[in-house]
């Protein structure tokens, strides 16, 4: 046995109760393992136990047993881990330790005493691996989020370990980028025989390549221990607040019951002839809402050009405007300039060329603090933007800003909290939650003011289905009833199609298309270019003969959106 929890608990020093509770699990040397649940249900926990992050760097209160290896983990010094398990960490930020990639991907490598000769081959090709041979020269802090990712996964493909734990490994990447980066895992695992623990929200790409079992967690406790097949085919999924792939979503609307035997866990061997003519009727009897009436321009973008180094622009003369109370999406791989965009209307960067108008006000008149008080900005990294120990601190802080009597800013902040699924946690402080809970954090801290415009920048990052379902459903309500216009930046193609009606796709700087959400999701070929990829209900239309993928990508969302408000 290569790994086994028996009787294992652990409760964080900051807290009353136990966030793991009495675990028993076993994986096998080379088994490819799956850790899926709500945000703050333990799993990440299990992550930091086998790496040694627990108890090494973050206290709490341990009992039962951890072996690895045959080892009892009690006796474990910090090093033994890391000869035993690499790890990439869901906050790459804080894994860094080169000055450039080259570096990063090389200490692991320095570690090991590898001579210099021998390093640079490796390390090149397992840049090439990644698509990061061109940054080697470059910081780590100077790559989008997406690009610090694949640093993070080269790092430990050069280490020679027996065990590879990925936490949210696929968070800040595009979907062709996650694809490949889901592809050289199993490459890992086939060929070299690793043992692969991956824990993450987003199952379905993770099912992109076969895994042997799926361990559901909730509330510090194994609720279920399933093959993927086994567990597609239950109800425990949505039991959980867990999103399950959008083609089994899809059947199910269309009135399909499905069984472990259909091998629903992969469209690709799932024998769809039998589920065909419930499906077309279902399509058939469909009507499409009309949209809204367009309304006049809230954000405008005129000519846009900005570089960071004056050699390569990083927004190419782009153009578009954003309506009020409009909900849009900008799409595109990473490093292809979306968030540049973010900066450039926070004012943080200066544009090289171009302009950009808030209610036709240019907004060069206007300083950064004054820009803040209308443009609410989420980033993609919840470390970067809070600056309090406890939670009501961090959200009440913009509205202490402005003066606001303290009486209405406990009654906002509790809203607000109540809203985002953070009013339990009022009271704790930051540093016990978890990458998908402090995200809420800040979202929570941006929508207490109320702003005009509202950027959200991969806003689902780290956050389950259910928890980021009820945010942004608030987010909708905003939208709607107060005006309030919302941008999203993501990659994530789910959010995307639940939640936008019209998307921007961004490719190596330019702008490739605005156009509705549903004529660019049944565009293959342009998504390609932004490094996209068809959604798996877009995949189902064209196996069971519908032409009119649009149609029925809209008619789906429809339904969907009508049944999460009953």
């Amino acid at each position: 046995m290569q790994i086994e929890f028996s009787d294992f608990s652990f409760q964080y020093k900051s807290l009353d109760k136990p966030t793991l509770k009495n675990i028993n699990l076993k994986i096998q040397k080379g088994e490819k393992i799956v850790i899926i649940g709500a945000s703050g249900s333990g799993k990440s926990t299990i992550g930091r136990c086998l790496n040694g992050l627990i108890p090494h760097a973050i206290k709490g209160q341990c009992s039962g047993q951890l072996n690895i290896a045959g080892k009892d983990t009690s006796r474990f010094e910090m090093q033994h881990y890391t000869e035993l398990v690499g790890t990439v960490l869901q906050d790459t930020d804080s894994q860094f330790v080169g000055l450039t990639v080259g570096e990063d991907i090389a200490f692991a490598l320095e570690n090991q005493c590898t001579p210099t000769v021998e390093m640079y081959p490796v390390v090149k090709s397992t840049a090439q691996m990644v698509e990061l041979e061109s940054m080697l020269d470059r910081s780590p802090q100077e790559l989008s989020g997406g690009q610090k990712q694949r640093v993070s996964l080269a790092g430990i493909l050069v280490d020679d370990v027996d065990i590879l734990l990925f936490d949210e490994p696929l968070a800040a990447l595009d979907p062709k980028t996650s694809k490949k980066t889901i592809e050289i895992i199993d490459q890992l695992h086939r060929d070299a025989g690793k043992t692969i623990i991956i824990i993450e929200h987003r199952l379905e790409d993770v099912l992109h390549r076969d895994v042997d079992r799926i361990i559901l967690m909730a509330e510090g406790q194994i609720v279920a221990d399933m093959t993927p097949d086994e567990l597609l085919a239950s109800s425990l999924l949505e039991t959980h607040g867990i999103r399950e792939p959008l083609y089994l979503s899809a059947l199910k609307s269309a009135g399909c019951t499905l069984n472990r035997n259909d091998k629903p866990a992969n469209l690709r061997s799932l024998s769809l002839e039998q589920y065909k003519g419930d499906v077309l009727d279902w399509f058939n009897a469909s009507h499409i809402d009309a949209l809204p009436i367009e309304q006049p321009a809230l954000l405008t973008l005129s000519g846009l050009t900005y570089s960071y180094n004056g050699d390569v622009n990083a927004v190419d003369d782009v153009s578009f405007s954003v309506n009020k109370g409009e909900f849009v999406s900008i799409l595109g791989k990473n490093g292809s300039g979306k968030s540049t965009l973010t900066k450039l209307i926070m004012g943080v960067v200066e544009p090289d060329l171009g302009k950009i108008f808030l209610n036709d006000q240019d907004l060069a008149e206007l300083s950064i603090f004054e820009r803040s008080q209308r443009v609410g900005v989420v980033m993609q990294n919840p470390n970067h933007m809070i600056s309090h120990h406890m939670i009501v601190d961090e959200v009440a802080f913009g509205l202490r800003n402005r003066g606001v009597d303290e009486k209405i800013i406990d009654e906002k902040v509790m809203h607000v909290l109540t809203l985002c699924g953070l009013k339990k946690y009022r009271n704790w402080p930051i540093d016990a939650l978890s990458y998908g809970q402090k995200k809420r954090v800040t979202i929570a801290s941006i929508l207490v003011l109320e702003p005009e415009l509202l950027i959200l920048d991969e806003p689902t990052a780290g956050q389950d289905y259910r928890s980021y379902t009820a945010m942004l459903s608030f987010i909708k309500e905003l939208n709607a009833n107060l005006g309030i216009t919302v941008v999203i930046i993501s990659h994530d193609m789910h959010l995307v199609l639940e939640y936008t009606t019209r998307s921007i796709v961004l490719s190596d700087s330019k702008l490739i298309a605005d156009a509705p959400m549903t004529d660019v999701f049944s565009q293959p070929d342009l998504l390609a270019k932004a490094n996209l990829t068809t959604t798996s209900l877009y995949e189902l239309a064209v196996h069971l003969g519908i032409h009119d993928t649009s149609a029925f990508m809209q008619y789906f969302i429809q339904t969907e959106q009508a049944r999460n408000i009953a």
